[in-house]
């Protein structure tokens, strides 16, 4: 059953799409009806620029399980990696 929820957000960040590199503003996560996976339900996720046009977008359908498995990854990835590295706005030095 499709939920009809969508969680936005805000993104920093790129994609690349099919004419190249862009720059990522926003994203959404939805349980739906995919339009290419071969599955009744997946959670999808749609990277995107608005202000670039439709080209400016990436979209992703995952299962369930491969979502949180990727959850899980981004988590581990981030906790091992030092506090700020990926930050946009790195860490201060202590004084």
């Amino acid at each position: 059953m499709c939920t009809y929820l969508t969680e936005k957000i805000e993104l920093d960040g790129a994609g690349k799409g099919g004419s190249g590199w862009f720059t990522l503003t926003d994203g959404a996560v939805y349980v739906d009806h995919p339009y290419h996976a071969c599955h009744e339900h997946t959670v999808n996720i749609d990277f995107t620029n608005p202000a670039e046009g439709p080209s400016a977008r990436v979209a992703v359908e995952l299962t369930e399980e491969s979502a949180l498995a990727l959850v899980e990854a981004i988590q581990k990835a981030l906790a091992s990696a030092p506090p700020g590295l990926a930050s946009a706005r790195p860490r201060q030095p202590s004084s």
